[in-house]
């Protein structure tokens, strides 16, 4: 009999465990794992962790990643918008070199991921097109930098912006999740401006390169104001992107609590 099928949903409920974290929306690709291993740490071997997730395909990866690396599997029980999930630590994480501990495996899966590299690639397929592929993904994009009223693809100068402003709705989603907010709506405008887009089509000498944007995010929610507003700098110190456009632009980041 396995433990999950042990302990039952009453046993389950029963149960007092040693940690309680929230994994947000996050799923086992995205990070989660990492936090799980550093979150297990904080807890006795045989202690009990209680992760609660609202990615629904966390069902199915953490029961064998437990397994994988010497973590008892106990179950799952609903929750209020989210799945409880609780796992029993183990003596060590398993590994193709033999038995590591916790902390061990854990730096592993720190170095992997500050090691990681994004890659992808793209080919011109078309008049003003471009299609870029990366893992399952592609899509399609047209100019460099365009003001035409429509265009078939979007430009990259777009491309970019709208990077910027789906990385910060994702993020600042996961975040109020991670922290129990209760955020009906989040929606981001975003508005970029070139020094000279004359230089960039070789009219006139000049910098062709971004001269401000601006991010205005609305959240609508009755939450707590201080918290939601900790949540979105949050989201805006941990991004890639606004960190990296935040050293070359003059990048202006709003939020508004509606």
């Amino acid at each position: 009999m396995s433990a999950h099928e042990g302990e039952g949903k009453t046993g389950l409920d029963a149960l007092a465990p040693d940690r309680i974290f929230d994994g947000g929306d996050l799923d086992c690709g995205s990070g989660l794992i990492l936090l799980i291993r550093e979150n297990m740490l904080q807890i006795p071997v045989e202690g009990i962790l209680e992760m609660r997730s609202r990615e629904p395909t966390v069902a199915d990866d953490l029961p064998p990643w437990c397994r994988m690396v010497g973590h008892d599997y106990l179950g799952q029980l609903p929750g209020e918008g989210f799945t409880r999930y609780f796992v029993r630590r183990g003596e060590a994480a398993g590994s193709e070199q033999g038995e590591i501990s916790e902390g061990e495996a854990l730096e592993q899966d720190k170095k992997k991921a500050k090691e990681y590299e994004w890659r992808l690639r793209t080919r011109s397929t078309g008049h003003l097109k471009s299609t870029v592929y990366c893992r399952n993904f592609s899509w399609n994009l047209g100019q460099p930098a365009s003001f035409e009223e429509k265009d078939a693809h979007p430009c990259a100068v777009e491309a970019l912006l709208g990077a910027l402003g789906g990385a910060l709705a994702t993020g600042y989603a996961t975040e109020c999740a991670k922290a129990g907010l209760e955020v009906d709506d989040i929606e981001i405008t975003v508005r970029g401006s070139l020094h000279n887009i004359l230089a960039h089509m070789g009219l006139e000498e000049g910098d062709p390169s971004f001269a401000a944007i601006e991010v205005k995010c609305f959240a609508s929610t009755m939450d707590n104001e201080e918290k939601v507003r900790q949540a979105w700098e949050h989201t805006v110190q941990r991004s890639p992107l606004a960190a990296t456009l935040a050293k070359a632009v003059d990048l202006t980041i709003k939020l508004s609590v509606v």
